[in-house]
């Protein structure tokens, strides 16, 4: 019993850091990694993945933008 006591605290724990654009944005691009320059188009955010994020578990946007993963990729 306390096993499964356990497993269940490792999965909720792992689905609570988990982030939406982490896990739903496919691969992250290098364009999404690099901080534009002074003078460059600031990169646009994925606002469905935002929103998810606030809305179920707001540490998740913490780690979507230290990913890049919230960033949409260039077209």
């Amino acid at each position: 019993m306390k096993k499964m006591k356990k497993v269940m605290a490792l999965g909720l724990m792992a689905i609570m850091l988990s982030s939406c654009a982490t896990i739903l944005g496919g691969k992250v691009t290098q364009h999404q990694k690099t901080k534009p320059v002074p003078g460059e188009q600031q990169r646009e955010v994925r606002v469905v993945a935002l929103i998810a994020d606030l809305v179920f578990f707001w540490p998740g946007a913490i780690v979507d933008f230290a990913t890049g993963a919230i960033y949409r990729p260039k077209r």
